[in-house]
């Protein structure tokens, strides 16, 4: 099956191959997918974008046998990613979904200005569907529909209190609480996971504690450090459904790992990486 990756004017097409079904068909569900592309902190030669779906782990793939071109889901970073090199050392299981059908030369030059430009403005892109058929949908969600929404409408566009988080002058702002922003989410999003991996191991009441403990401390600094008030109640909002014992937790915890990986992925979007790596290097040097 063939899809194709459009952004910044051109296209590229995607092979999807393998054997993981679970993922290949939560993929398929939320095409045609709009997205924002990220430049990586780390990893190095690659792109990325937060994935709208979350599934385990399927082929286990260690990050660094992915040759170029692949196209692999990051199920722990919650990504979608193109490679076009090598990695750089760093150790994480993937899912291989196919590869880039094209030379990745397209994708290297599109990864170059991505570097170069993230923080000054978005890099926006999609991915569909060459043929447009359909998949079959996924089964109606137990959850409550202001939960639901209130996903709906973070994915579809930045919420106006992290816009605004670039905007202040005032003594070390923007950067302060544009950083504290992003790492709160970020471990947020890391904490849910450990809390997602956990249910082989611990009991479901413990999980929830665990899981209204991250969330209430997250939203408690996004609000009184980072006047992120509409974010903040959002999380305040999953945190108290993570009491409702009717609502199914499995299912709820999903939701709110959702939400956190989508937050954090607008604040970082905010983020000029490269400058800051650049002049974080000359202070040193």
């Amino acid at each position: 099956m063939e899809l194709v990756f459009s952004a910044e004017g051109r296209n590229w097409p995607l092979r999807l191959t393998g054997d993981a079904g679970r993922t290949r068909r939560a993929l398929l569900r939320a095409l045609p997918l709009p997205l924002q592309l990220h430049t990586p902190k780390i990893a190095g030669s690659h792109i990325y974008w937060h994935a709208p779906f979350i599934e385990d782990i399927e082929g286990a793939t260690h990050v660094l046998d992915a040759p170029s071109g692949a196209f692999i889901y990051w199920p722990v970073r919650q990504f979608l990613e193109i490679t076009f090199a090598p990695l750089q050392a760093e150790t994480a299981q993937v899912t291989v979904l196919g590869h880039l059908d094209a030379p990745v030369d397209g994708i290297a030059t599109l990864a170059a200005a991505l570097k170069r430009g993230q923080g000054r403005r978005i890099f926006a892109g999609s991915l569909a569907r060459v043929d447009g058929g359909a998949v079959e949908p996924a089964p109606p969600s137990p959850l409550p529909g202001d939960l639901l929404a209130a996903r709906a409408a973070l994915w579809a566009a930045c919420p106006a209190d992290i816009a605004r988080l670039t905007q202040s002058r005032a003594i070390m702002h923007p950067v302060g609480p544009v950083f504290a922003a992003e790492g709160e989410a970020r471990v947020l999003h890391e904490a849910l996971w450990w809390v997602r991996c956990e249910r082989e191991r611990t009991a479901e009441p413990l999980r929830r504690y665990a899981a209204r403990l991250a969330l209430s401390k997250a939203a408690t600094r996004l609000r009184d450090f980072c006047h992120l008030d509409t974010t903040a109640t959002l999380l305040f909002r999953l945190e108290a459904a993570m009491s409702e014992d009717a609502l199914p937790f499995d299912v709820l915890l999903d939701e709110a790992i959702l939400v956190a990986g989508r937050t954090g992925a607008w604040i970082d979007l905010l983020i000029p990486w490269n400058d800051l790596n650049e002049s974080f290097r000359a202070a040193l040097d």
